[in-house]
């Protein structure tokens, strides 16, 4: 099991595994005959009061990772989620242009967390 993120507009790889879109939005500019998308997983995204709150503003990380986590847990997709990744390698597909504020980073560590709390 191999969890990774990456933007949407980055180069498909084959190590990418089954590539997972965790935003609510679909990503502009991109076709959805090749954006090479294996799950569209809008609702594990953030609700859009939080995405709209957020709006990608740096001071109100912190925040917003606290927010989003509190959503996660009441997030009925998560355990699928959980399953799909302990089942197979896995990359977290984003469109923010922001590499280390964002939704899919949050995720990758709330996944990471839950499977080695099981462990």
């Amino acid at each position: 099991m191999l969890l990774g993120i990456k933007r949407i507009y980055d180069k498909t790889e084959m190590t990418d595994g089954r590539r997972i879109l965790v935003d609510r939005l679909w990503p502009r500019g991109v076709k959805r005959s090749t954006a090479n998308i294996d799950i569209w997983m809008k609702e594990i995204a953030p609700s859009d009061k939080l995405r709209t709150w957020f709006a990608h503003d740096i001071k109100k990380w912190p925040e917003f990772e606290k927010r989003y986590r509190k959503e996660l847990e009441r997030n009925e997709s998560l355990n699928k989620l959980i399953n799909i990744v302990k089942a197979s390698d896995v990359t977290f597909v984003y469109s923010s242009n922001d590499q280390e504020h964002n939704n899919a980073v949050v995720l990758e560590k709330v996944i990471n967390e839950k499977i080695r709390e099981e462990s």
